[in-house]
């Protein structure tokens, strides 16, 4: 339980100041209950689970190794657990994001993103993408890491200031438990010499763009859903190296197969999906596989419930340079080439794509130019757009 009055001593705070927050103690905040799962019988897809207790017993990492192979090369998404918190400390995640987007709009606006920097740390309202410009209805707050790089830069409403330390430890903890741990195991899955080749591009105290998200999806009506196409255009990869999602049982997660087909995620207890993205695919000249998703609709039986998200969104540190790997056996094998026209940085390709992900108005124009439902990011590198 939260003190009554709680000492903030945080880097993300503009100042360090003694305030009584003791109505937000969570004695006094009501917990968040998760809907109830679908009945509905749905094409689901076939994950592996990873146990992340088995990494430090002898044999284990290659264990675990052998058991992403396929994963991470033909998939892109898998399960973990295990992962060295408890289900407490997940639940009081949930009820902290459900009482921040509880908050009335003139108190969230405070901490609003800066769109045209395409800096996406605060709250971003529904509206915003252009994907989903119909009735938008996600709503998303983003919390940088707590470092020197970020300190004071960021505000934070009372709220989460009551529980930034408990937040740190939260995020903390999946990067030094989940993403460090699978970095190593990708090392091993590409033969690399150096086990810790990839966690010295991720060190948690090095500026980067890792950030922890709360993330809503408001219910839509029927006619919205159709105007939307429900959902089915939203196909699309993240940005960084790992995306972790906390299990939370309101399905419409989808990922697209190599047989061009689209299975559901679903909601596994006790565990965290998964999924790669584009910055482990560049340095691996796509042959770890940055996997295309997408969000749609509910089944009918779930559509009146919102769908709550915790993330947290691993990068390599912003002067990274996104080359293929030179001294992997396997990359060498698949004669993997540089996917951009020159040398680009993780600071450069975050911003490209947040611009175009943060800024629809730029985002349709630039998508226009082309024709052909691609667009250039960045020095050569399209997105695309992928089937219905």
């Amino acid at each position: 339980m939260a003190t009554s009055t709680t000492t903030v001593k945080t880097a993300n705070l503009q100042s360090t100041a003694e305030k009584d927050f003791s109505q937000y103690d969570f004695a006094n905040l009501e917990p968040y209950v998760h809907p109830p799962e679908t009945k509905a019988d749905l094409p689901w897809s076939e994950l592996v689970t990873l146990d992340l207790e088995d990494f430090d017993r002898p044999g284990g990492k290659e264990r675990l190794a052998k058991q992403l192979e396929h994963a991470v090369h033909h998939v892109g998404f898998f399960y973990v657990k295990n992962y060295g918190l408890t289900q407490e400390q997940v639940d009081r995640q949930f009820t902290l994001a459900k009482h921040f987007f509880e908050l009335p709009v003139s108190e969230k606006e405070k901490f609003e993103v800066n769109y045209g920097a395409a800096d996406y740390n605060g709250w971003r309202r529904p509206g915003r993408s252009l994907a989903a410009k119909a009735a938008d209805n996600i709503e998303i707050y983003n919390i940088p890491k707590f470092t020197d790089d970020f300190k004071g830069k960021y505000d934070q409403p009372d709220l989460l200031k009551a529980h930034l330390p408990e937040i740190e430890v939260f995020q903390r903890a999946l990067h030094s438990n989940v993403v460090l741990p699978l970095l190593r195991l990708f090392a091993i899955v590409l033969q690399l010499p150096d086990e810790e080749y990839l966690v010295k591009q991720h060190s948690y105290e090095k500026k980067s763009e890792d950030h922890f998200r709360y993330m809503i999806y408001h219910p839509r009506t029927e006619e919205q859903w159709k105007e939307s196409k429900y959902g089915t255009t939203g196909g699309h990869t993240d940005l960084g190296t790992v995306t972790l999602l906390f299990r939370q049982p309101v399905a419409g997660l989808q990922i697209l197969g190599d047989d061009g087909n689209w299975t559901w995620v679903s909601a596994q207890p006790g565990t965290i999906t998964v999924n790669l993205a584009d910055t482990i695919s560049h340095l691996t000249g796509g042959w770890l596989k940055s996997s295309v998703h997408r969000v749609v609709a509910p089944p009918e039986d779930q559509r009146q419930y919102e769908r709550t998200g915790l993330l947290y969104f691993a990068r390599p540190h912003n002067d990274t340079k996104l080359l293929p790997i030179t001294d992997s056996p396997v990359l060498e094998e698949a004669g993997v080439r540089p996917r951009f026209d020159k040398i680009v940085t993780v600071e450069q390709w975050v911003k490209a794509k947040q611009t175009l992900q943060l800024n629809p108005d730029i985002a349709a124009k630039r998508w226009a130019e082309r024709g052909d439902g691609k667009v250039e990011v960045l020095a050569g590198f399209h997105d695309q757009r992928y089937k219905e």
